[in-house]
């Protein structure tokens, strides 16, 4: 039988981890796939699960008054999506739909939070990481908002 621990074990979300723990959160993954368009989460969804993204483009978007949705950011190959599931009431914060085709490792919530329960060592090393993606993007955010509301400001004299 395949596993996956190779695969987890190369991507930048859990470099570095050793093999021990490679096989712990080994057994909370599975292969998915995704066609263009295709929505992988909704907002307000439950969110029982993220994604690391292996092949593929993702956009982050969330519903906008007017009608469709507003891209806030892309995800490419290498990336991590999705943080709901680790904190309540795990819903989706926002519509996570496939621009490419995409191959990921979905891992389980549930699975994941039991884990981390179990061994606080590990919960404690995926929180600081899932935390410097989070931090991130927040950046990347707050820096789409000042290019585009920046112009907007009356001129100093």
């Amino acid at each position: 039988m395949s596993t996956l621990a190779p695969i987890i074990k190369q991507h930048s979300f859990f470099s570095g981890l050793d093999d021990e723990t490679i096989d712990v959160v080994t057994g909370c993954a599975k292969n998915v796939r995704f066609e263009e368009g295709t929505v992988m989460a909704r907002q307000g969804d439950p969110a029982n699960e993220f994604f690391l993204i292996r092949e593929g483009r993702i956009a982050v978007s969330f519903p906008a008054p007017q009608g469709g949705g507003l891209t806030i950011q892309t995800i490419d190959a290498d990336d991590i999506v999705g943080w709901s599931w680790l904190m309540p009431p795990y819903e989706w914060q926002f519509d996570i739909i496939a621009v490419q085709p995409v191959r990921a490792l979905a891992f389980d919530g549930k699975c994941m939070r039991a884990k981390c329960e179990q061994d606080t060592e590990l919960g404690y090393e995926l929180m600081k990481r899932l935390s410097r993606i989070m931090v991130s993007r927040l950046q990347a955010t707050r820096l789409q908002l000042l290019d585009l509301y920046g112009n907007n400001r009356p001129a100093q004299t």
